[in-house]
């Protein structure tokens, strides 16, 4: 078999195209392809519902690079024929390996967008050896067209948080499928307007806002006034994680508050906090010791374990009990912990209901600030909702695999 007959079964070109000439120039490390398509032949004109075969009106010549040859880089170089429709426009026909208007074949996007899954875009684009404006245009074309494509018509749960997206307290708003364990929406800040960005944005997915049953999401203000606005069925249920992290934060305050009345805390930071399953045998030891020493401490401690003991039952009883403990407990910080818990009693009893909680987020958002340091920040916004629907929307990215079946 000659090359170019290798190469045309290669590629895959179909019955109206062939490999003419190949071309390898060693000394610049480039193999070159021309192709060609067999004389008479008839082609469908782009758009616009045209079915039917029409001669070649005349051709130019298109250049897309390919996939490496061995250590070579590929060029595919070809006259694309145009042909004049009923309507008198001529126009250029489509070819089979590549998109109108790309400067690279499919099987490379594919590889593209394969590599920008799991690495950061500027070192994919450093191994395919193209310019990374050029791959984020590429990335933004095939996210954009799968994540267009998706339904959300199933969508009944969903959980809504926040993450950083630059320095400077610049955030961005996650909403997840509960059920799916899909990132359906991002948009930047963390007012009620997300929300009803996110309301928006479920017709024209096939949705109706009506239809989410339940959202979890922080004690956001901003957050539970978009919901009520714009997803006016849904419950919402507080999540256990920012509550937890709540009476933790009330906990430090103790500390800090002892610490400046001269108590010897030294080492107690850590020891503190979290849970004793995550905590070694010598800062346990440590906490309770300085819980022995002080009392309010370890009223404090108890308070915080009292309270995650609660929130582990069903029992709207118990959290109206564990109010009115810390209510006794002389501690400011528990105090308004306490008063935290009534005002959103209802989103709370809601969690203990159905346990719903924002742990999948917080497993996302680790997922999205890791795609962000090894990029080492992103130049433009826009960037980070795109990697971010790449990794964890499961978009079905309409391009040929890169290994044959």
């Amino acid at each position: 078999m000659e090359a170019r007959d290798l190469f045309t079964a290669a590629l895959q070109l179909g019955e109206q195209w062939r490999v003419e000439e190949c071309d390898l120039r060693r000394e610049e490390g480039v193999l070159t392809l021309r192709i060609g398509f067999v004389r008479g032949s008839k082609f469908v004109a782009p758009g616009q519902g045209h079915q039917l075969g029409l001669p070649v009106h005349d051709t130019v010549e298109r250049r897309w690079q390919h996939l490496n040859f061995f250590q070579f880089r590929t060029e595919l170089v070809a006259r694309v024929p145009r042909v004049k429709t009923p309507e008198g426009q001529v126009v250029q026909v489509e070819v089979p390996w590549a998109r109108a208007g790309s400067g690279f074949t499919l099987l490379l996007e594919a590889m593209a967008m394969l590599l920008c899954r799991q690495m950061p875009v500027s070192e994919a684009a450093e191994l395919l050896a193209i310019e990374d404006t050029r791959l984020w245009r590429t990335i933004e074309h095939h996210v954009e067209a799968a994540y267009a494509t998706q339904s959300w018509k199933g969508v009944r749960r969903i959980l809504i948080d926040e993450t950083s997206a630059r320095r400077g307290h610049r955030y961005v708003t996650n909403i997840i499928d509960a059920d799916t364990r899909r990132l359906l929406f991002m948009a930047e800040g963390r007012e009620s307007q997300t929300v009803a960005a996110f309301a928006q944005e479920m017709r024209r997915h096939g949705a109706d806002p009506a239809q989410i049953e339940l959202v979890s999401m922080d004690m956001s203000a901003a957050y539970f006034k978009g919901v009520r606005e714009h997803l006016p069925q849904a419950e919402v249920v507080f999540d256990l994680f920012h509550l937890m992290m709540l009476a933790g934060a009330a906990l430090d305050k103790v500390r800090r508050a002892l610490a400046r009345e001269g108590a010897d805390l030294k080492g107690g930071l850590w020891a503190l906090r979290g849970n004793q399953w995550t905590r070694s045998a010598t800062q346990l030891q440590m906490r309770e010791n300085l819980c022995k020493l002080y009392p309010r401490l370890a009223r404090a401690m108890m308070l915080r374990e009292m309270l995650q003991d609660v929130l582990a039952g069903q029992d709207a009883e118990s959290l109206d009990w564990w109010c009115r403990r810390a209510m006794r407990s002389r501690l400011e910080p528990f105090k308004d912990l306490a008063r935290t818990i009534r005002r959103h009693r209802q989103g709370i009893l809601a969690f203990l209901a159905t346990r719903v909680t924002n742990g999948l987020v917080e497993a996302i958002n680790g997922l999205l600030q890791l795609a962000k340091r090894s990029a080492r920040g992103f130049r433009s916004f826009k960037n980070f909702p795109l990697i971010a629907l790449l990794k964890a929307a499961r978009l079905h990215i309409a391009l040929p695999r890169v290994l044959p079946t």
